[in-house]
């Protein structure tokens, strides 16, 4: 029996609809997770400003919309440290001055953004921090003595434990001589695991410097083996690494080369967007009968006829939105974000000479406790 369906059999027939409060957070539950909902919500009556802070529904909203989280704005690397930028318009648009870091650290970098968590390497190439942007708990950590090599180039992405708002892991992945090694530490353990190593052809180093993407159970970043593109696999469950070739028209130099993207394929799996000039192609791997993998081209898209540009403008890719699959790009015009399936478009108010922005993709929600006058305590949190 559904949540809703129980709500409504243990209704007492003589209540309306919006007097059962069991119902009626059945219902609130499903406003969309746009960050203004709550907020107007709780306004209609203090019944429901104290369904909506309660915490025990709080909970159960991240959850359901965990799926379908908002895209609300993106994280960047500038001269003042870490900044945000809002994407979402009133009355969901977020203050830039609400997130901000301060790290007194000029070479703190952003490795990953997702959750509501970013992770961040300090100028130590062996001290990381995990942030939550809206409670700003830090928790701090030391990668394993194996990542503690001066010429190393390290990359990490953070998750939260699938259904979990409290755990989170960081996989950190380290580029050496002629391999590639990682491994995953979980805040429930406090521990990380056993190094995760794989063979390379020569030395490999992170191909354009894109963040990781989640599919799934796995992680995918593309990595630049001796000159070819490969996709490195890490799997979070079995805690091992593989390699995966891109489609064989890519290896041919210059082909489809401006960029080439890691991506969620349209209705699921690993995907490509691959950019040259105003042209870009979407790949979806795909698992045939005999269990042999194999890339299969998607659509076309041509860029300058679907952004109204004209052929001098450059296109970089500057982000990726995996839960929305909306691709950021950037152009002397302004910065657009790009739904991938949809196509719908849309082009920030502002613009920035920034080379990799982190999208954060969160459901965002008020709780406000129940006060007279101005002695309600706003409480913000975010998913």
């Amino acid at each position: 029996m559904s949540a809703m369906a129980a709500a409504l059999h243990r209704r007492p027939r003589s209540l309306p609809p919006l007097e059962d409060e069991d119902l009626l957070s059945e219902i609130l539950l499903r406003l969309p997770p746009q960050p203004s909902s709550l907020p107007r919500a709780s306004a209609v009556c203090k019944r429901w400003r104290r369904l909506v802070s309660d915490r025990g529904f709080l909970r159960r909203y991240r959850r359901h919309h965990r799926r379908s989280p908002p895209l609300l704005g993106f994280f960047r690397n500038d001269l003042r440290g870490i900044s945000y930028t809002p994407t979402m318009e009133a009355p969901d648009r977020i203050p830039a001055g609400r997130f901000s870091l301060h790290l007194y650290d000029s070479r703190a970098r952003i490795l990953s953004c997702r959750h509501g968590l970013l992770l961040v390497a300090r100028s130590s190439r062996t001290k990381f921090l995990v942030w939550n942007p809206v409670t700003r708990d830090q928790h701090r950590l030391v990668a394993p003595p194996a990542f503690d090599t001066y010429a190393a180039q390290v990359d990490g992405a953070v998750l939260r434990a699938a259904g979990d708002a409290h755990h989170f892991q960081v996989v950190l992945v380290s580029y050496q001589q002629k391999q590639v090694i990682a491994c995953i530490y979980s805040s429930e353990t406090g521990v990380w695991s056993d190094l995760m190593p794989t063979s390379v052809q020569r030395t490999a180093v992170g191909c354009q410097g894109m963040p990781a993407v989640l599919i799934g159970d796995s992680l995918y970043l593309l990595l630049s083996d001796g000159g070819i593109t490969v996709i490195l696999e890490v799997d979070l469950n079995r805690q091992s690494l593989a390699l995966i070739q891109v489609p064989l028209c890519m290896l041919a130099y210059g082909h489809y080369r401006d960029f080439v993207t890691v991506m969620r394929a349209e209705g699921g799996g690993l995907g490509l967007l691959c950019k040259k000039g105003f042209t870009a192609k979407l790949w979806k791997r795909n698992a045939g009968c005999d269990g042999v993998a194999s890339w299969v081209l998607g659509r076309t898209i041509r860029l300058d006829k679907l952004l109204s540009l004209n052929l001098e403008i450059k296109i970089q890719r500057i982000a990726y939105a995996e839960e929305n699959n909306v691709a950021f790009l950037r152009t002397v015009s302004g910065i657009f974000m790009v739904q991938l399936e949809s196509l719908q478009f849309s082009k920030l108010p502002e613009n920035n000479n920034c080379a990799i922005c982190y999208p954060l993709e969160s459901v965002y929600a008020a709780e406000t406790s129940i006060g007279g006058g101005h002695g309600g305590a706003d409480q913000d949190m975010l998913v």
